[in-house]
């Protein structure tokens, strides 16, 4: 839907069938962070007009710089209350442990401007090698010690089933008590000769991801 205006966005998305969206507010994105006082409420205004609304919005936000507080400051007058933070990644030939102390510590100071703004910084766990949070238990570490109410997970069941195989049920058990927003996605296994395999995207319900996750959500509470 980014390629839409605000309004066709709502339309598209009350004809779906959905409640709301998930807002891409991030560079290259449908609002764009330097432009949020403007837009946002154009968005907002657009998709309540039609029943609509935003549940959570996708950004670059990483720790708390100046852009990062007003775009959370315009999403909290907005009435959004949770966001997705951006991906984090480890550096080659640096120490894991170290660079996590790092992360940590960037965290610690985002996690204390979304106690002043009100909202929920939701951390994505995502399958690839080199993101932090893959493989979940590094993601965990990072966020134990701060309230779940200023930083919990975004828990996406295809890259935990990419990353985990047939471990998801223990990552997701690791995390759900901090769990603000679920991604659902399924994939398939491909293979490219010479290079092996790599996670193919298809509709939900025709690929490896298992259905008892959404027993184990439901149960979770």
């Amino acid at each position: 839907l980014q390629d839409l205006s605000f309004d066709d966005t709502a339309r598209v998305a009350s004809e779906i069938g959905w409640d709301g969206i998930e807002l891409a507010l991030r560079a290259g994105g449908h609002v764009l962070p330097e432009r949020v006082e403007d837009d946002l409420p154009k968005m907002v205004s657009a998709l309540r007009a039609r029943g609509q609304q935003v549940l959570v919005i996708a950004t670059d936000v990483r720790g708390a710089d100046p852009l990062s507080a007003r775009v959370l400051r315009a999403a909290a007058r907005a009435g959004i209350r949770l966001y997705r933070t951006g991906y984090f990644r480890y550096r080659d030939a640096v120490s894991i442990p170290r660079q996590l102390d790092e992360i940590r510590a960037q965290l610690k100071d985002l996690a204390a401007l979304n106690a002043e703004v009100g909202v929920t910084g939701l951390l994505q766990n995502h399958s690839g090698n080199g993101y932090v949070g893959s493989a979940v238990w590094d993601l965990h570490a990072l966020i134990a010690n701060i309230d779940p109410r200023q930083l919990g997970v975004h828990f996406d069941i295809g890259h935990a089933t990419v990353e985990g195989g047939l471990s998801w049920p223990t990552n997701f058990a690791l995390v759900q008590d901090r769990v603000g927003a679920v991604i659902v996605k399924d994939f398939v296994w491909s293979r490219t000769p010479g290079r092996g395999g790599a996670p193919a995207w298809c509709p939900i319900g025709q690929g490896m991801i298992d259905p008892r996750f959404f027993a184990r959500l439901k149960a979770s509470g």
